[in-house]
């Protein structure tokens, strides 16, 4: 599972995710009942209100999940080999 950790991530993500399903901004746009620009600066990494990208993420039919994204200490070696 790839993790997205900040909004530049996150529009990235959302802008494939609405070109795999071949729909533009507009479009995503009516339906959170939004104007364009509010996607565009989305899928920009801008901050929007909540509502703009809870609605944005639902029109493409995805969720988001919070999920433990700390660092497990067994797994530091892995992170880091061959760091010195």
């Amino acid at each position: 599972m790839n993790l997205i950790l900040n909004l530049k991530d996150l529009g990235a993500k959302l802008r494939a995710e609405r070109k795999a399903r071949q729909v533009t901004q507009a479009w995503v746009a009516a339906r959170v009942g939004c104007r364009r620009q509010t996607i565009a600066d989305l899928e920009a990494g801008k901050n929007v209100a909540d509502a703009v990208l809870l609605g944005a993420v639902s029109s493409l039919g995805k969720a988001l999940a919070i999920v433990d994204a700390r660092v497990e200490l067994d797994r530091l070696g892995e992170i880091f080999h061959g760091e010195d």
